[in-house]
């Protein structure tokens, strides 16, 4: 039954992850958009610490932690958000419903895999800035959609009983599309310019997960992954409409290369395995190339990334029959991100808290997790816009032992 679920999920997820508007956030119009990637809800909750060697939850940022498996496990994520965007005299308010991933893992001895979808980065805006009331003046409204999804698969090996390796190929692709309308006061026709660029690439992922006794049942674990720089191509195409003429001018602008730079997460905790954890991340990037055709600007930089993150979680009894509540498990995280984009000499930050817990399917080794997380990006100084956000979101994963031939019929 729960392959049918699993089955009727991926094609019915596919579909919808190409259609949503996965962000409401205006500094989406930069780049290839906001970063969606935030790892399965499991860890999300715990503001991005994945530093166990988990051996029912799958951690799709470390290809090293397939290789800890122990049942094929089914995940699938999803989040609603809700966001409030002020500036220094006006605010409004965005919600959106996204898709966030899809991914099996599959243990195979001393070696586990695992295969995905996952949305890398979403654009969605509205900006409008009206001057209509100023004869003369030009009135231009700005739109965006769409963004980059990527498409992994990725191997584990255990080395030790205590020490993984892993690597990962990944397939990003996507369809940005963007709308520029602009009116000028007291003349009828507007000009309409669609850019549309289309992006594919590849990348490559490795990583290493260790983890030793430091006393009596404490454990420390450690957690390193490091993603190659790489290339998105863009095929771009222009379009520019004069009101009242029914055929727009059509142009091919060259492609580009956009420039993902490399990226090195570092992790460590100290716990006991399936009753508490306390561990941090820290995570650096290089400098983007991300600047398009159509989104440069001269008010605009891109700069070094960085995330600092605390995080953890804690079951009161693993094994408890008599209290559900004491099988739930609680999480919460603290993080700091510099997202590597400067407007108007404006570093834009990422400041959050998120809380979670993980709940038990009765009878199964699967579990169902629900998470907050609610933070503030950006700032209101030097004319910008300031991001306060709620996101709830939520994840299935189901364990269970496929591959295995009935010894009975």
């Amino acid at each position: 039954m729960i392959k049918k679920i699993i089955i009727s999920a991926c094609l019915l997820i596919s579909f919808v992850s190409f259609a949503q508007q996965g962000t409401a956030s205006p500094y989406s119009f930069y780049g290839i958009g906001d970063t969606r990637f935030k790892g399965t809800q499991e860890f999300r909750s715990m503001a991005g610490v994945a530093v166990e060697q988990d051996s029912i939850h799958l951690n799709i940022e470390n290809p090293a932690s397939y290789a800890s498996l122990l049942q094929t496990t089914f995940t699938v994520g999803g989040s609603f958000g809700t966001s409030t965007l002020k500036t220094d005299t006006e605010s409004a308010k965005a919600q959106r419903a996204t898709f966030d991933y899809l991914a099996v893992g599959i243990p195979m001895g001393k070696f586990g895999a695992s295969f995905g979808l996952v949305p890398l980065s979403s654009v969605g805006y509205k900006i409008l800035n009206d001057n209509t009331a100023t004869p003369g003046a030009t009135s231009t409204q700005l739109s965006g959609k769409g963004g980059v999804n990527k498409a992994y698969f990725g191997l584990g090996y255990k080395i030790r009983r205590n020490w993984n390796i892993g690597a990962d190929m990944q397939y990003n692709f996507g369809t940005i599309k963007t709308t520029s309308v602009e009116a000028i006061s007291g003349v009828q026709n507007s000009t309409t310019e669609l850019n549309t660029s289309e992006l594919s690439g590849v990348n490559f992922n490795i990583g290493t997960m260790y983890q030793t006794k430091i006393y009596k049942k404490v454990s420390l674990f450690t957690s390193l992954n490091y993603t190659f720089a790489s290339t998105l191509r863009s095929n771009n195409t222009r379009e520019i409409t004069v009101s009242g003429d029914p055929d727009p001018y059509v142009y091919n602008p060259d492609a580009e290369d956009l420039k993902l730079p490399n990226k090195l997460t570092i992790g460590a905790g100290i716990g006991e395995a399936r009753k508490w954890l306390v561990g941090t991340t820290m995570a650096f990037q290089g400098n983007g190339e991300f600047a398009n055709y159509y989104n440069a600007n001269p008010k605009v930089r891109y700069e070094k990334y960085a995330k600092y993150a605390v995080g953890g979680y804690f079951i009161p009894n693993y094994t408890s029959f008599t209290s559900y509540l004491s099988r739930i498990t609680y999480r919460a995280g603290l993080k700091y991100e510099k997202l590597g984009l400067i407007v108007n000499n404006q570093s834009i930050n990422d400041i959050g808290m998120t809380l979670g817990a993980g709940i038990p399917i009765p009878g199964y080794f699967s579990n169902v997790n629900i998470g907050v997380e609610f933070g503030k990006r950006g700032t209101t100084s030097a004319g910008l816009i300031q991001e306060n956000y709620v996101n709830f979101s939520a994840s299935f994963s189901f364990n269970d032992k496929w591959f295995v031939k009935s010894k009975f019929n």
